[in-house]
């Protein structure tokens, strides 16, 4: 099933249409690493990860995994492992998976600059929980932790992200 965001923070999902935050760099066509940019285009949801102390499995159809202390993921274009999920401690830059807010407690893995991974191209972009006041996200898609648990059971396979203008 396909979600569709549109870059004034609405995800429509067959008749659910939910509040999501976007990137606060807008709505690119021409995503660059570090630009804060939510990426257009259509992205494939890779695979599901959670973390299993706050959050139940959840349903979904694609592959998942719980996350551990220890997991991270590259955003340093410098690294070999550029937009790949990594084990911690890394000699590149990071971000942590494990966090002490909830924003990464569901974390849908989106399939952005990964066939082949692009140095510099982005990295990270994820479909994860919403801060409470859905502040925008570095370049992900945002939303509450109930509508994120919604779309995932209701079969989200991919998310057609709309371009700005």
């Amino acid at each position: 099933m396909q979600a569709t965001v549109h870059p004034d923070g609405r995800l429509v999902l067959g008749g659910l249409v939910l509040r999501c935050a976007l990137g606060h760099g807008g709505v690119r066509v021409d995503k660059r690493e570090g630009d804060g940019a939510t990426p257009s285009g259509l992205l494939p949801l890779r695979r599901v990860l959670y973390r299993a102390d706050r959050v139940k499995r959840p349903a979904c159809s694609v592959p998942m995994e719980p996350t551990a202390p220890n997991d991270g993921w590259c955003d340093d274009p410098a690294e070999a492992d550029y937009n790949r999920m990594i084990r911690l401690p890394h000699d590149g830059h990071y971000e942590e998976l494990w966090r002490q807010d909830a924003v990464y407690d569901l974390i849908g893995v989106l399939g952005w600059n990964d066939g082949p991974v692009q140095r510099g191209r982005g990295s990270a972009i994820f479909l994860h929980v919403a801060r409470p006041d859905y502040a925008p996200t570095e370049g992900c898609i945002a939303l509450g932790l109930g509508d994120l648990q919604r779309v995932l059971a209701a079969g989200l396979g991919e998310v057609l992200v709309l371009p700005s203008g």
